[in-house]
């Protein structure tokens, strides 16, 4: 007995000195933090290709390169190593090459590179003169189809001067690509082996995702011909023979998307998503499942519905089972699909799994996935169970301690049920009354999920009770719970994110004194409407969001929405005046609120944020303004990313403790 007591305090004696020696996560943890992605299978199954995104803080910048990890954990290889950096990393079909995009050596722009995955320097293939967007192999090897971009011309070679913008279209601007000129995305095909390149489509639509069929004569792709492609969603499938001169074949043609064509391992069907709406237009919507004859002419036959979001969608090597990724109540999970009875069979629902892919010559899966301990690691997905291949994130977990993560309902006032993630500090005391920060989520059609979360993780450690809402206009509970929203913003959000604070508050976990809200995107729009409706919250982070709405008309990308949802300012004003109402009800704002915006943002530009910060600081509420210089929308300078969130720290701690 004395030996086993001797055994249990010699046990948790180490536990306490682990625990110990572990740091709370912090801002600075940021530049530690590595990103894998875009996984893919070797033809002979032995290899997972995968791009490794790290932080250079001597360069103030992420630098991406080609890994590769062997089926079986054991062994992880470096491909590259340069200061440009490799992404879309693919394997030739007879598995002797991988080939990648790179700007190396100094190229205006990124070209095509092949690396004999037997050893030696990779060589460039290509001598593109537009932007390479995407690249498929063909089945023999022998050829590869590209999406380019068309040339920009607007560089004079004698002057440093940049050509004016001149545009001429209804949807003339685009955050990161900044004004949009009439500059279309077409396909081509390049031979290997001449290095000659053949131009398949031309005129001002454009071209994407283009697919081999696998007899490797014709590409199935996705574009939108539709009059004036600008003012819709209209993309359809297309097929057409990979030679110049070609004609297209149109076999969907749902008023709607299809998009992302998969071919059956017969060549006689493709699968594909296709939007749950048949508008010209929305933003609240969610893919389905549809399978179309190759021969067109005959409806798309579905799958038997599912209220929720599908994507990843891929054949099994016999073309009797498609594998796919379910988004559902926060968390998502693979689903399998049988051809014969369209019976559905879930294949694992433990973690959040964030893509998924395949090859024809095996059942077998790779997915990204993560948990809300552990950021994204690579597992193989074999015989319906899950087993880790990849370690990359053992060097950023086991130095830091991480908040308690658990979900939550909450019922709002009008009875709808609403669910979110709770996350407590690790050395909270179960009973102890917290500062609570509702961190609300973009979108508005997206969800927080079981995944892991840096920002609410950092926040939390800072000694918050953080929570995420997935309110009314969020994906994962239906068609239905995501359009509930249309044309109605800021009323039945934030009564979802009310109920939830009132819960928390209920439940004794939550300060009813010092509760604070803030988010980005959608999020800063939201955190706009709650504060001014109520003035329980003692401090607020807006960032990247707008209120006065009659000003984005014109001035963000949105203007397709706009039209299709509220329709336009001058026909409808009343409506524009009523989703303003954060700016217009201003003086009954009482929060201390910190505005943040990207410098170059086109998506919801600084302007709102300007707006808001110069109504509070003209009735005297303490606000600041942080505007990040050459960001765009999403902040991806890792410095400006840790002073994000080191102000959120400094601005909810001068408020709420």
């Amino acid at each position: 007995m004395k030996k086993i007591l001797l055994c249990i305090i010699i046990i948790t004696t180490i536990e306490q000195l682990t625990a110990q020696t572990k740091h709370k996560i912090s801002p600075a943890d940021i530049y530690r933090l590595q990103t894998i992605s875009d996984p893919h299978i070797s033809p002979d199954g032995k290899w997972v290709s995968y791009t490794l995104s790290t932080v250079d803080s001597a360069k103030d910048k992420r630098n991406s390169d080609v890994w590769m990890v062997s089926w079986g954990g054991e062994q992880t290889l470096q491909l590259t190593n340069t200061p440009e950096g490799e992404s879309s990393a693919r394997w030739s079909p007879d598995g002797k090459y991988i080939s990648f995009i790179s700007s190396r050596m100094g190229e205006k722009n990124s070209q095509l590179w092949l690396m004999d995955r037997r050893g030696g320097e990779a060589k460039k293939i290509t001598d593109i003169k537009g932007d390479l967007e995407e690249y498929v192999w063909s089945p023999d090897g022998k050829k590869i189809a590209m999406v380019i971009k068309d040339q920009d011309f607007s560089d004079t070679a004698k002057s440093k001067t940049r050509n004016p913008f001149v545009m001429d279209r209804y949807h003339f601007k685009e955050d990161i690509e900044g004004y949009i000129e009439n500059r279309y995305s077409h396909l081509y095909v390049f031979d290997i082996t001449s290095k000659k390149t053949d131009t398949l489509t031309k005129g001002n639509y454009d071209e994407s995702s283009p697919v081999w069929s696998p007899d490797g004569k014709q590409l199935a792709f996705v574009s939108n011909r539709s009059a004036d492609p600008d003012r819709n969603d209209n993309t359809d499938i297309w097929i057409m023979d990979a030679k110049p001169g070609a004609s297209l074949k149109q076999i969907t043609t749902w008023p709607g998307a299809d998009r992302d064509p998969q071919w059956s391992p017969d060549g006689k069907l493709i699968a594909y998503l296709q939007s749950s709406s048949n508008e010209a237009f929305t933003m609240y919507g969610q893919n389905k499942l549809a399978i179309v004859s190759v021969n067109g002419g005959t409806s798309p036959l579905f799958i038997k519905p599912i209220d929720r979001p599908v994507r990843d969608i891929h054949w099994s090597k016999n073309g009797q089972m498609i594998s796919l990724l379910l988004t559902d109540d926060r968390k998502q999970y693979i689903g399998q699909i049988n051809m014969k009875d369209s019976s559905f069979k879930t294949i694992s629902t433990g973690e959040v799994f964030l893509n998924i892919e395949s090859i024809p010559s095996s059942e077998a899966l790779v997915a990204c996935i993560s948990s809300s301990q552990l950021p994204v690691e690579l597992y193989a997905v074999e015989n319906d169970a899950v087993r880790r291949l990849t370690h990359v994130q053992d060097s950023f977990i086991n130095p830091i301690q991480l908040s308690t993560v658990e979900g939550f309902k909450s019922t709002s006032k009008d009875g709808t049920k609403i669910s979110g993630i709770l996350y407590r500090p690790a050395d909270a005391p179960a009973n102890q009354k917290l500062p609570l920060i509702l961190f609300i989520h973009g979108g508005p059609v997206g969800q927080d999920e079981f995944s892991f979360d840096l920002s609410r993780q950092i926040l939390s450690a800072a000694g918050y009770a953080v929570a995420a809402v997935n309110y009314r206009g969020s994906n994962g509970r239906g068609l239905d719970f995501t359009r509930a929203i249309i044309g109605d913003w800021g009323n039945k959000e934030v009564m979802d994110i009310m109920g939830a604070a009132d819960y928390l508050v209920e439940k004794g976990i939550a300060d009813a004194d010092k509760i604070g809200i803030g988010g980005w995107s959608y999020g800063g729009i939201l955190t706009n409407y709650c504060i001014a409706t109520d003035t329980r919250f003692k401090a607020a982070a807006s960032g990247a969001g707008s209120s006065l709405q009659f000003t984005m008309y014109g001035v963000d990308q949105y203007v397709t929405q706009y039209e299709n949802e509220l329709g336009t300012p001058w026909k409808n004003p009343e409506k524009w005046m009523k989703l303003s109402y954060p700016f217009f009800k201003v003086d009954k704002i009482k929060t201390p609120t910190l505005f943040m915006a990207g410098e170059k943002d086109f998506n919801v530009p600084s302007v709102g944020a300007e707006q808001m910060y110069q109504a509070l600081r003209s009735i005297g509420i303490p606000t600041q303004l942080v505007i990040y210089p050459g960001q765009f929308h999403g902040i991806t300078k890792p410095s400006y990313q840790k002073d994000r969130l080191d102000r959120y720290i400094q601005w909810f701690g001068k408020y709420l403790k």
